[in-house]
């Protein structure tokens, strides 16, 4: 199977900034894949150059077989984008947008017509866009990009900025296209439960560089033995000699903290009994299976949301 997207050996630097490091993956058709990161990462610098927006210092990016350079109206007619910020002509409503873009691809209304029930706008077509939520924009801008029935989707950061509920509502849509069609996407964010809920591989990045990739399954495979303990102290910890074995991960200026323990009936009690010695008591103690922010974490010294 011949991938949509190759990404060989590529960087680009601003300034003094190394946004993207030497970074090497690709994309199969079909295939649903998180770039997962926190902010300023280098994850929107990638997905631009994937995008044709910005060219690499060096490296190589195919997509669907081809570089940017002299295929630039093939690609855009196979390809869907929806970046961070979408700025939409405000006295326009849903139907009259959608129209405007379908124009762009020569597509009818019954186009326009299947794309509002897509992005569940139905109730919506009548709206003027600024009287619209962050939520129901963004479900726009979705909507907008698979007008063209793309086969490859780049999303980057979708749900930044929006509420629960409506973020589940652009999660929703999205799982509908991967059951319904053969849509690869790819997309960018900083929201582990996002990469976990759309996507089959996690791509890992940080300061530029790739980190990790795989399936959730194989980034968390070798650690599956192991258990995170979470807890809260009523006072903050001046935690010196800490035994090698902790390695503590601290936040909220060491009031909480978290470790990974391999033996947990030996461990545990060996770290209850360090606190006790220091006469910190707690507030709140859970014990749980490792997540992809407590595998950053421990790869990075941060947190995704940091």
């Amino acid at each position: 199977m011949n991938p949509v997207i190759e990404v060989r050996d590529v960087y680009k630097a601003f300034k003094n900034v190394q946004a993207v490091d030497g970074v090497n993956f690709e994309i199969l058709q079909g295939q649903s894949v998180a770039l997962l990161g926190p902010n300023g990462a280098g994850k929107t610098t990638l997905m631009e150059m994937i995008e044709g927006i910005q060219k690499p210092d060096a490296g190589d990016i195919r997509v669907l077989g081809k570089k940017w350079k002299g295929n630039e109206d093939e690609l855009h007619q196979q390809i869907g984008l929806s970046l961070q910020e979408t700025n939409f002509l405000d006295r326009l409503t849903v139907r009259e947008t959608l129209i405007l873009f379908a124009s762009f691809y020569g597509l009818g209304w019954d186009r326009v017509d299947e794309i509002v029930n897509t992005i569940d706008l139905a109730e919506k077509t009548k709206a003027y866009v600024v009287n619209l939520s962050g939520g129901q924009r963004q479900r726009l801008a979705i909507g907008i990009a698979l007008l063209n029935r793309p086969r490859l989707l780049l999303l980057d950061e979708p749900t930044t900025g929006l509420d629960p509920n409506a973020r589940r509502e652009i999660w929703s849509i999205l799982a509908r296209l991967k059951q319904q069609s053969q849509t690869s996407l790819i997309l960018t964010t900083h929201y582990m439960e996002e990469a976990e809920q759309l996507c089959e591989r996690i791509i890992i990045i940080d300061h530029g560089r790739i980190l990790k990739k795989g399936t959730l399954d194989q980034l968390l495979e070798a650690e599956n033995d192991k258990k995170i303990i979470a807890f809260t102290l009523e006072t903050p910890a001046a935690m010196d000699n800490v035994p090698s074995r902790f390695h503590i991960q601290w936040e909220s200026g060491r009031a909480k903290g978290s470790v990974a323990l391999e033996r947990m009936e030996t461990e545990l009690p060996e770290l209850m009994n360090f606190l006790s010695q220091r006469k910190l008591r707690l507030k709140h103690l859970e014990c749980r299976r490792k997540t992809l922010d407590d595998l950053f974490t421990e790869m990075t010294g941060r947190r995704l949301d940091g």
